[in-house]
Formats: C-alpha cells, structure tokens, sequence
C-alpha cells in the first residue's frame, strides 16, 4: 500500500474534514490567546469551543480564571481584529490535575538494637551535657517502639 499524506484521509470523507476543520480553528483561537495574553495564564488556560459567537476558555484554577476575566475586553478586540465573530468571551474553570494526597503515614517500626546500642554507647563516650541527655531519651523511647 503505498503511503499518503494525512490530509488524504482527513479529506476523504464529510465527518472527517468538519473535524480537520474544528481542530484547526481550534488552533488558531488558542494561537491568538496565546499571542495576546502573558504566558503564565495560557499555560495554564485553553479555548475549548467557539458556538454562536460565545468563546469558551477553560482555566485550570480560580486564579487563573479571574485574570483572564479582567483581559476579557483587550482578547475580545484581539479576536475581532483577526476577524473572529467572536461576540463574548465565557471563563470556566476546570481543574485538570486533581489535588495531590498526602502519602500514607508509616507506621513507626522504632529503632533497632543494633542502633539503640550505638546511641547509648555515643552517649557513654560523651560528657554529661544537653546531647548526652537527649541520646538517652532517644534510646529509651527507641526500646519503648515496639
């Protein structure tokens, strides 16, 4: 079978053009809010849809979102420049990466012997002092863990 360009097969039926089609406005809409907005909102934003002049900018968190809102009259004029029918523009937020959870609490499996008898012998070999002191509670609370 010889080989074909893609665009072969995005053309070769009704469906598959109006969404060739889709993707590129698509593109071309993030392209704009890209040019016209600061890089930290449009890493963390997307144009999800255009339908019945309504733009749809999906944020990743509130923050985000609020920006935007305050550029929604600067990226209106920067659409309808590139002559867009772009008539309003509607910020969502939809968080993409869920909140990161705690990693589950080990259990304390205490000290070993072998550890305790090193701390107790470190302790031996110091003069009585704060650090002696708090070696000595280190080992007893290590031989209390079971």
């Amino acid at each position: 079978m010889p080989a074909r360009k893609l665009d072969f097969y995005l053309n070769s039926s009704d469906p598959l053009r109006n969404l060739a089609r889709a993707v590129r406005d698509l593109s071309e809409l993030q392209q704009i809010l890209a040019k016209n907005a600061p890089s930290e909102l449009t890493q963390s934003s997307c144009v999800k849809q255009l339908r019945a002049g309504i733009l749809l900018v999906s944020a990743d968190n509130a923050a985000v979102a609020t920006q935007l809102k305050q550029l929604t009259p600067r990226l209106l004029a920067c659409y309808q420049k590139q002559g867009r029918e772009v008539t309003s523009i509607r910020i969502e937020v939809q968080v993409t990466n869920p909140a990161k959870r705690p990693p589950p609490r080990r259990e304390n499996s205490g000290l070993s012997t072998e550890s305790i008898e090193n701390i107790m012998s470190l302790a031996e070999g110091l003069e009585d002092s704060p650090l002696k002191d708090a070696l000595r509670r280190l080992a007893a609370h290590g031989r209390k863990t079971p």
